[in-house]
């Protein structure tokens, strides 16, 4: 499954959230404004930015929107 943290504010996030809604690509938003999915966002990526992906199946973890949208397209 795809987890996506996300900020509400950030238009870098927002770029990634359409692409998948554009294209039908299921996925879970997690909210940094939420403390629990940004202290799990701190924990797994090490850094507090945002748009941030995990990749659950696949164990990938990355941040950068250009770099989500490249990685999933290729899914």
């Amino acid at each position: 499954m795809l987890d996506l943290y996300v900020s509400q504010y950030c238009p870098y996030c927002k770029k990634v959230m359409n692409y998948l809604q554009e294209n039908d690509v299921e996925f879970n938003m997690l909210d940094v404004a939420d403390s629990e999915n940004f202290d799990k966002l701190v924990k797994l990526g090490g850094k507090d930015q945002v748009p941030f992906l995990n990749d659950t199946e696949n164990d990938v973890l990355m941040y950068e929107s250009d770099d989500i949208i490249d990685y999933i397209s290729k899914l």
